[in-house]
């Protein structure tokens, strides 16, 4: 929910209020800020407006510290009487919700698309360290629950690449795919878990360190199922086109 305004005053806006996970808030010389600029209904009444960050009035507050993703800077953010000029705005007054929605296709299918690598990545590491890791003279991946269960990962991901490819397809031809985008990000979170988390536990206690990127990536793609829209948004965006909400 928005709280942040802007008001327009003459030839500015005047913006109050403030911003939590702000990406790259700590460094960024501009910010793309969306704001309420009137008092109408929550869908038409946002706008996106572009915000230079050494504005008399804007505050960082502070660099949030994060379970993961922790070369990425996040910051809070608080804007006091801020003022822009009216030509800063984006696009069309009261369009910044219709703007970001459509953007939020392109943001998660990108999302998807970035854990792929990672996830090969992680079970092609999986599988070198426990065929070198011994147990009882034994490499650790001779274990049928080992061997097998890399295969089924790697089967999903498989899965995964394909409803990727299919949504980018009809994306690119200029079909409504949010029905698609949404299913491959509520599928690419969720695998990002399951995938890290088995593959951690089959490197043991070494999967328990700050030494192996098996112990990052389930850190860091855990954000996978928050950002971007959660896997709770996705579903009910499911459940909208398949038309299982119940009415309100």
């Amino acid at each position: 929910d928005i709280k942040t305004t802007a008001v327009k005053k003459g030839d500015e806006y005047v913006i109050n209020g403030g911003k939590m996970w702000t990406t790259s808030g700590c460094q960024a010389d501009w910010m793309c800020l969306l704001a309420n600029t009137s008092e109408g209904p929550p869908h038409r009444n946002k706008s996106l407006i572009c915000l230079p960050m050494n504005l008399p009035g804007i505050h960082v507050a502070k660099k949030i510290d994060k379970l993961g993703m922790r070369s990425s800077d996040t910051a809070q953010i608080f804007f006091e009487d801020v003022r822009v000029p009216k030509k800063n705005l984006i696009g069309e007054e009261g369009k910044g919700f219709t703007y970001q929605m459509l953007q939020f296709q392109e943001e998660r299918l990108w999302g998807v698309a970035t854990v792929l690598t990672p996830l090969e990545t992680v079970i092609q590491e999986t599988v070198d360290y426990t065929r070198q890791r011994k147990v009882f003279d034994q490499p650790v991946l001779h274990n049928q629950a080992v061997h097998y269960r890399l295969a089924e990962l790697a089967t999903e991901v498989e899965l995964l690449r394909s409803l990727l490819y299919r949504t980018v397809a009809l994306y690119v031809q200029g079909n409504d795919a949010t029905k698609f985008a949404s299913m491959a990000k509520l599928k690419a979170g969720r695998l990002a878990r399951e995938v890290t988390d088995s593959c951690l536990q089959f490197w043991g206690g070494m999967g328990f360190t700050s030494e192996v990127l098996v112990s990052r990536f389930y850190r860091d793609l855990r954000l996978m199922s928050i950002g971007g829209g959660t896997d709770e948004t996705m579903l009910s965006i499911i459940c909208e086109y398949m038309d299982t909400l119940p009415s309100k």
